[in-house]
């Protein structure tokens, strides 16, 4: 269940991350309200999932799923460069969270 609750909050750190786009420097009320709780729930619920789970481990995989997520959508939505040596990049990313994954207890 720690693992869902991290998956969980690694996709609400790709969509404040994302959010920030959209707030134009917090200057956005509804774009700020909703970055500001994707923000909230992301860090509960990683310190959810830390309570069984490594705290390195956690920490990686919470950032590794909110870099590859803002990465892609970055690509998809806000015409951020896409080349093969970038999607190689988020291919490394992805294999060192599954390595953490595969080799952690919880």
């Amino acid at each position: 269940m720690s693992w869902l609750i991290l998956v969980i909050a690694g996709v609400l750190e790709v969509g404040w991350a994302i959010g920030l786009k959209y707030t134009e420097g917090f200057t956005k009320l509804w774009p700020t309200v909703g970055t500001v709780l994707a923000m909230v729930v992301s860090v509960a619920l990683l310190g959810i999932a830390m309570k069984t789970l490594p705290v390195g481990t956690a920490y990686a995989v919470w950032t590794g799923i909110g870099t590859v997520g803002t990465v892609i959508l970055g690509m998809v939505l806000l015409g951020d460069a896409v080349t093969a040596v970038r999607i190689f990049c988020i291919l490394l990313i992805v294999c060192g969270i599954a390595g953490l994954k595969i080799f952690s207890p919880g």
